[in-house]
């Protein structure tokens, strides 16, 4: 059986009606709530005419019939509500990162085709612009900033309150379609078309063989309570969330209108005796581990962090075993193109393993032509076949670039490199278009990443490439310390080269007070690089 977001909620809803699903703050709804709100938000968008207009079988893989809705959204209840609100109307909503200028909105909602624009009354001035070029129909959450909703606009509460569901909405099908942006970080951002039925198998706790019985059978045990701590506008915390509801439980959101703060972050774990929180990398975790080394917290409840979006070294899974020795670290990988691909689990006592390739999940040869076996030593590129993505929205060329097919079928390459070990597991080695050429050597920068930021004195680090006359390309690191301490660039590069090959350590070393991260904890590599090259001028010390 093949699902729609829509049904698998309705099934989870009539499970467990009474049971708290969105918590956030001072505001919890039950899925009861939640299913009146989202059925009423789809008869607002269907009075609109914003649903779907061609069928699935009408289109190429690239191409979108319904009509589509930005989310300029913080955390909040209500950026779940207009996500299952629009997969209601058969709409197809999708993220905007709230910290794009106005012009990367403005790019962003004419490259997607959006009719409808959900916003914080606070992000309103950003999309005024474009609203008025294209007409969107406007829906505004009251954020309590102040600031006035936009001209023309409708609130979110007369939207789900004023227009009560008519006795038959358009029937979902598994065929709609998910729609998630990129985050941008190597490239200009794109949206990935997903039918629902394949992204609630890839990414959102179901299977192919979820049946309406243990669907049910689960939501109504259901009792766990998760913590996406990441913004929603990221997709790893979409999929936590709607993961965390396929199986009935609490869907507990995080603030994110402030800066991330360790403090906030634990004191909500304890407040609402959470079992799963989902993290991004060391840029979450060495927080936490920092802010638990300074104060006690009380979390015997929790029992699993998740972690995926960036990387998380070694050393810092360990400082958080050792802090919290009864948790179980879930170390994901995957991308908005392929769902999630690969798992690891570590605990205290287990060690770390490399990941254990999910349902469809692959390591492809260097030249595409066909899939590695296990044992074969060759750089290759992770894959996925079966459950992946459709296409890129309007990108006939990048789609049949990234979702080629293969063997009959339709395979996605996120552009990542890894090796298929001997055991089956992949390798994970890095981004390619990170990769940095030196000396004809290539070197992947999430390598050396996380061998700096095992040093003891390093509370994180980035890794980029620069000209260099003898190399053609020369790595540098970027360095952020611990307060009051200095490390000597050339023990850095010493450090380095005791654990990789010496070709592999930063030949220079650069120290800022803060390693600039994107919103979701992704590395802002394009400022790296423009803190390498002025390193160059700047006379910064080498470590040869």
């Amino acid at each position: 059986m093949e699902w729609s977001l829509s049904a698998a909620f309705d099934a989870v809803a009539a499970a467990a009606p009474d049971r708290d699903a969105l918590v956030w703050k001072e505001t919890r709804r039950t899925y009861a709530e939640v299913a009146s709100r989202i059925r009423n938000f789809a008869a607002f968008l269907q009075r609109h005419g914003k649903g779907s207009r061609r069928q699935r079988s009408e289109l190429e893989r690239w191409e979108c019939g319904p009509a589509t809705v930005a989310l300029l959204l913080f955390n909040c209840p209500e950026y779940i509500e207009s996500m299952l609100g629009c997969f209601r109307a058969r709409a197809v909503p999708f993220n905007v990162n709230q910290h794009y200028r106005a012009e990367e909105i403005r790019g962003l909602i004419d490259l997607l085709c959006a009719e409808v624009a959900v916003y914080h009354r606070a992000l309103g001035p950003l999309v005024r612009v474009v609203a008025k070029a294209r007409g969107l129909l406007l829906v505004d959450v009251d954020d309590g900033s102040g600031i006035p909703a936009l001209a023309g606009s409708t609130s979110f509460e007369d939207a789900v309150g004023k227009y009560s569901a008519p006795p038959e909405l358009p029937r979902p099908s598994p065929d709609d379609l998910y729609l998630v942006c990129t985050g941008g970080t190597t490239g200009s951002p794109k949206g990935v078309l997903w039918r629902q039925a394949d992204i609630f198998a890839a990414a959102m706790g179901g299977g192919d063989d979820t049946s309406p019985q243990n669907l049910t059978a689960k939501a109504a045990v259901g009792g766990a309570t998760w913590f996406a701590a990441p913004p929603l506008m990221h997709a790893a915390a979409q999929w936590t969330a709607f993961a965390g509801i396929h199986s009935g439980a609490t869907i507990v959101l995080h603030d994110d209108t402030a800066p991330f703060d360790a403090r906030t972050i634990l004191d909500t774990v304890v407040r609402e005796r959470v079992h799963f929180m989902s993290i991004v990398g060391d840029a979450f975790a060495r927080r936490l581990i920092a802010e638990l080394r300074e104060r006690s917290y009380d979390l015997a409840s929790l029992r699993t962090i998740a972690t995926g979006g960036a990387v998380t070294s070694r050393s810092t899974k360990e400082a958080l075993l050792e802090l919290l020795p009864d948790i179980t670290i879930i170390d994901g990988y995957g991308a908005s193109e392929t769902g999630g691909m690969a798992y690891g689990a570590t605990r205290r006592a287990a060690g770390s393993h490399h990941f254990t390739p999910g349902a469809g999940a692959l390591v492809l040869s260097a030249d595409r032509s066909r899939f590695l076996v296990a044992g074969e030593d060759e750089v290759g590129w992770t894959a996925r076949r079966g459950r992946v993505p459709l296409g890129y929205l309007g990108d006939r060329k990048k789609t049949e670039e990234t979702f080629p097919i293969i063997d009959g079928q339709r395979v996605a390459v996120p552009g990542d490199r890894a090796r298929l070990a001997a055991d089956g597991g992949i390798v994970l080695l890095g981004r390619d278009s990170l990769v940095v050429n030196s000396g004809g050597e290539k070197i992947f920068v999430e390598e050396v990443e996380q061998v700096l930021r095992g040093h003891p004195d390093v509370v994180d680090a980035l890794v980029v490439g620069r000209p260099s006359e003898r190399f053609g390309e020369e790595v540098v690191g970027i360095v952020q310390l611990r307060p009051e301490t200095a490390v000597d660039p050339h023990e850095l590069r010493e450090f380095v080269a005791r654990s990789i090959a010496r070709f592999k350590a930063p030949r220079a070393i650069t120290y800022c007070e803060r390693i600039r991260r994107h919103a979701s904890g992704k590395p802002d590599y394009p400022w790296a690089r423009s803190v390498a090259l002025d390193a160059v001028a700047s006379g910064t010390r080498r470590a040869d």
